[in-house]
């Protein structure tokens, strides 16, 4: 997702009223023409999508100069699907994208214009509007602006001979349209069956079109725009509105802030890595189901008040606080530790793992005993970060693995506990029955042969320099990252300890407030 164009503004989504019996009785237009997809036309204000219409974000510059391309030259293009409910707005069943690329063109919105600030509240991330700048230009080299259209149907001298002679047969180019008949389970029914035929939805995203108005599927759309956007929560009082977003928006921030560049240059990494990827979704999808012990969400019941969306929030919350931020109950696990491998990819697995791992903790009250031995915890999963990886292809997928990538930190905390060193520890994990296909020794040096340096390997000595530097936690010994510093009394204040430079040092929250106590 991050180099496509997100063009979900463009046309907003409606719930389907599925009260209504039988769709609009109303003439149904045939074609649809540039000038219907002008943000100030009667056609395009009605246009809506589905509420359980997966975001329109899958297509980036090429195909929307394509698209674009192929309108202007009369070229065909599959027909798009539409079908009106009773209230007289028309839903996109089909062809979501298409419209939607060819009113970016005709708005000059690629995500980033008028049309996309309003239904963000002005708040865009840089990747999107990075995408939509490069789309922009794109479509300036390659066809013209919309704008420099219509500039000559008055004007043709002051436009180049190619926009001038393409414009005049503009106006009778129109992308063809076909109607659903029937009521709003029929449309709900074409919808889900038309798109499941073509470009399958994803898994993940089928998971929240289906959980649309359950607790875990609003939860993850809000933490997923930082409680922006279409509001799938809408229908709440607005004292509820407001606590989903203020949550959704805290979490979005400790889990995705600031951006992922690569390569990296520093050791400020998000602990969920880019949000704008293709595992950005399920990353937040599994984080709320597993903070809040559900495995299958469908199988929850609708939120009607917004009370449960709430809770479930304030129980993703608790956890990530608990994992990186400034909160006092943060063990501040540093991201580059913990979660990227050595050449810098984010490692959704051991993001999951940590999860895992900071509940159980505190399901046994035995944060002190990760504390304890965190800085030879921390140097162990450095070392042998090829266990993970074989742990991971061993079960293949991220989400199936990190439950044993969870029950190994435990077995880690329990081995260093009896005193087994950082190098004696390897036996003993493969001597378990869970862990016996692993391979010691399986850290095998990259054969290189290019004299430049790839994004990884930059990445990787960034890391490694970067890392060497890094200051450490005065009570326990582990990794401290920026976001999860506190500065700590030696002689604390009730003692009559003062606030001068030597009776400071560097702590994590959780040390400072609980672990030294």
């Amino acid at each position: 997702m991050a180099k496509n164009n997100v063009l979900d503004a463009l046309i907003p989504r409606e719930d389907f009223e599925v009260e209504d019996d039988v769709s609009g009785t109303t003439r149904n237009v045939a074609t649809i023409g540039a000038r219907d997809l002008e943000f100030e036309s009667f056609f395009f204000s009605a246009l809506r999508k589905p509420d359980f219409q997966r975001e329109t974000s899958e297509w980036d510059e090429k195909r929307i100069v394509s698209l674009v391309e192929s309108f202007i030259s009369g070229d065909l293009i599959p027909a798009v699907i539409l079908w009106r409910s009773a209230t007289s707005y028309t839903f996109v069943i089909d062809g979501a994208h298409r419209l939607s690329a060819l009113s970016a063109w005709i708005n000059d919105d690629y995500g980033d214009g008028l049309i996309s600030k309003q239904f963000y509240d002005g708040v865009i991330p840089q990747e999107q509007i990075d995408a939509a700048e490069k789309t922009r230009k794109a479509i300036r080299r390659n066809i013209g602006s919309y704008s420099d259209y219509k500039l000559a149907l008055r004007s043709p001298e002051k436009v180049v001979p190619h926009i001038a002679e393409k414009a005049k047969s503009l106006g009778a180019l129109a992308i063809q349209v076909q109607w659903v008949e029937g009521d709003s389970r029929k449309a709900e029914s074409s919808f889900f069956k038309i798109n499941q035929q073509a470009a399958s939805i994803d898994k993940t995203e089928l998971e929240l079109l289906k959980t649309r108005r359950k607790p875990t599927g609003i939860a993850t759309r809000a933490i997923l725009r930082s409680g922006k956007g279409h509001k799938y929560w809408s229908s709440y009082s607005e004292a509820v509105q407001e606590n989903i977003q203020q949550l959704a928006e805290e979490i979005n921030q400790i889990t995705f802030q600031p951006s992922l560049v690569n390569p990296i240059k520093t050791l400020d990494l998000p602990i969920g890595g880019k949000i704008f990827s293709a595992q950005g979704q399920s990353l937040i999808l599994e984080l709320v189901n597993k903070t809040n012990n559900i495995e299958k969400s469908q199988e929850l019941e609708d939120d009607v008040s917004g009370d449960k969306t709430v809770n479930c929030l304030k129980q993703c919350l608790k956890v990530v606080r608990r994992i990186n931020s400034v909160h006092p109950s943060s063990l501040g696990l540093h991201p580059v530790v913990y979660f990227y491998s050595k050449d810098g990819r984010h490692k959704p697995a051991s993001f999951w793992a940590a999860v895992d791992f900071v509940q159980k903790l505190e399901a046994s009250n035995r944060f002190n005993d990760f504390c304890d031995v965190r800085s030879d915890f921390e140097e162990f999963i450095q070392k042998y970060d090829y266990i993970v990886q074989q742990i991971v292809r061993k079960h293949r997928i991220a989400s199936a693995a990190y439950p044993f990538i969870s029950s190994m930190y435990l077995m880690l905390v329990d081995l260093l506990k009896q005193s087994y060193t950082v190098d004696e520890i390897p036996d003993r994990i493969k001597a378990s029955s869970d862990f016996s296909y692993i391979a010691l020794g399986d850290d095998v040096a990259e054969e290189i042969s290019s004299r430049d340096f790839s994004r990884e390997r930059k990445s990787a000595i960034f890391i490694r320099d970067a890392l060497a530097g890094t200051a450490l936690c005065s009570l326990c010994g582990g990794y401290l990252h920026k976001n999860s510093i506190t500065i700590d009394h030696v002689v604390r204040r009730e003692d009559g300890g003062l606030g001068n430079i030597e009776n400071g040092r560097l702590a994590h929250p959780y040390c400072n407030s609980t672990y030294k106590c």
